[in-house]
């Protein structure tokens, strides 16, 4: 494959003098961020940054009723309930609030997880009629459900009840569970953005709004609402969820506040490992430190491991489930890399290529997606890599914005045993027989959308700054657009012919690089840049960058770091 494709850095346009006007209690910097992620008006902006209320009403959502008065009887009837949840953080998230918040109310109630390698994605039918052998009455899903049609048949023929709960796309036909709560649906009035675990939580908040509605001396008064929270923030940014929605925003900003005061002893104990200080744990900790960890377990072993971890209940229990995420990271940090080498020498130059798909007896199923994910990345194609097997082979897809990968799958759907996702990663089962025309098939959609496109990253530049502009007080009035992540980005800024100090590459392989920038009339400036590495051998003297500004403590000090976004030669030097 051919090397990295060049960014094109694309600049906002500045806001009209008036706008900046209209902001007197912010830096015009910060009001040219808020103009950039649409809020003109300071009042609307004003909440957008400081909106704390929780106050939605979840039984405005489609079907929300009809399962609360379900599991309110399985409860009062003391039947047994099964939580059937997915593999992944947002799967597992939602999996534990759920579990939690039932068994405060007083269900017998179980966790199931399926196994990756074993039982795939989703319900199975061989689960649930082992989980109705066992006696369970009622199975509540959680971030899964939504396209499982014939297994929702094959559980009520065993005799379950099944309620959804999921934020998947609605497929051609919607399964008969009891109940479906899933924003996706027509004509459910709740909140298209929300993560599986957001779903799962306005379940939660209706039971307990109905317990204390209609039984109040048996409400769970050791339970509160914000206890709960720390499991639907790690759920919502490691699942994506956009960030720029004012209630998943609201969410994750209550959520970190729950997880910076440490209440959950498994939460505690991976904090430990992963080196992070309670207080200072930010989104961006969640997308790159604790995600991951969560991850981590259901890729390579058993999501249970992190379930357990995310239910101990003291940091003692939940210790060896802690360092076994930890082991676990850094083992798929290394078969990721791995693989991705062997999946990229499948396929030659990138020239005319519209899609990527490729593939190997030897993928674990833990890391297709990663796998998938990093090629997206690195060539800006769509990118579908499959774990082959004897008779059916899996895979996981990742896309660019320019192509729905779901819509594409929908339209082969006669090719394929089952699939899933979102418009920018799903997943599928397909016959080995059908994968010649499967590729055909998607090669030809991916063609059709991309042919004659110029595919490759934009980074998005909120400003062009000065060098000399950059400060502590910038920096911490920057924390105001926190939380940021998918949606809301951190402020990007982009300068000119920055003159070097030093440079040098570290990290693992040196994939790093690390730059001090200098600066007139102050000292020089650190700056990191993750994956770029490559540049120490072509480094120029002089860069322009795009970067993120953010504050570095460490031992007690505390001084301002670029994190690199993109570099360049400095146009000066281009130009030359």
């Amino acid at each position: 494959m051919q090397s990295m494709i060049q960014k094109e850095w694309i600049i906002a346009p500045p806001a009209p003098d008036e706008h900046l006007r209209r902001y007197t209690n912010v830096s015009p910097i910060l009001a040219q961020m808020l103009f950039n992620r649409g809020y003109e008006d300071p009042e609307h902006a004003a909440r957008f940054l400081s909106a704390s209320d929780l106050t939605e009403d979840p039984f405005q959502m489609k079907d929300m009723q009809k399962a609360v008065t379900r599991i309110g009887a399985a409860i009062a009837g003391q039947e047994s309930i099964a939580v059937y949840g997915d593999f992944d953080a947002d799967g597992v998230t939602a999996t534990s609030l759920l579990v939690q918040v039932l068994a405060a109310l007083g269900a017998h109630v179980r966790p199931y997880i399926p196994d990756r390698v074993a039982e795939g994605y989703g319900l199975n039918c061989p689960a649930l009629e082992a989980l109705a052998a066992a006696g369970v009455g009622l199975v509540v899903t959680v971030d899964c459900g939504i396209r499982s049609v014939s297994e929702v048949a094959a559980g009520l023929r065993a005799g379950l009840d099944i309620i959804i709960t999921d934020h998947h796309s609605i497929g051609p036909e919607i399964p008969r569970a009891m109940a479906i709560i899933n924003p996706q649906q027509k004509s459910c009035a709740g909140n298209t953005s929300l993560a599986g675990v957001g779903v799962a939580f306005m379940l939660a908040k209706a039971l307990l709004l109905d317990r204390w509605r209609n039984d109040r001396d048996n409400y769970p008064h050791h339970l509160r609402q914000s206890d709960l929270l720390d499991l639907v923030a790690i759920g919502t940014v490691a699942d994506l969820a956009a960030l720029n929605d004012g209630q998943n925003r609201r969410l994750v900003r209550h959520g970190l506040k729950t997880i910076n005061e440490q209440r959950r002893p498994g939460l505690a104990a991976l904090c430990r490992v992963a080196r992070l200080r309670p207080g200072k744990i930010s989104a961006a900790d969640i997308a790159f430190m604790l995600g991951p960890r969560i991850n981590a377990a259901g890729r390579l072993r058993t999501a249970m491991s992190a379930y357990h971890l995310l239910s101990a209940s003291s940091e003692k229990m939940a210790e060896p489930y802690a360092l076994e995420l930890q082991s676990l990271n850094a083992q798929r940090q290394q078969l990721t890399r791995g693989a991705q080498a062997a999946i990229s020498d499948q396929n030659g130059e990138m020239d005319g290529v519209n899609l990527i798909f490729a593939g190997d007896t030897q993928l674990l199923p833990g890391i297709v997606g990663l796998v998938a994910g990093q090629l997206t990345e690195r060539f800006y194609r769509p990118a579908v890599v499959l774990e082959y097997g004897e008779e059916e082979s899996r895979a996981s897809c990742r896309s660019i914005p320019e192509f729905n990968i779901t819509h594409a799958l929908d339209e082969c759907a006669d090719l394929l045993i089952r699939h899933g996702g979102h418009a920018m990663a799903a997943g599928f089962t397909v016959h080995n027989s059908n994968l010649t025309r499967l590729r055909h098939a998607l090669e030809r959609k991916a063609k059709q959308s991309l042919d004659g496109l110029d595919l490759r990253h934009r980074v998005q530049v909120d400003m062009e700054i000065d060098e000399r502009d950059l400060s502590e007080f910038l920096a911490d009035e920057l924390i105001w657009l926190e939380p940021t992540g998918h949606a809301n980005p951190p402020a990007s800024f982009m300068s000119r012919n920055l003159g070097l100090v030093s440079c040098r590459r570290v990290g693992d392989d040196g994939r790093h690089l690390k730059l001090k920038i200098a600066r007139e009339d102050s000292a020089p400036i650190d700056a990191i840049g993750f994956g770029l590495g490559e540049w120490s051998s072509q480094m120029p003297a002089a860069i322009d960058a795009a970067y993120h500004l953010e504050m570095n403590e460490w031992n007690g000090r505390r001084a301002m770091q670029l994190k690199l976004i993109d570099i360049r030669p400095a146009e000066d030097l281009a130009a030359t």
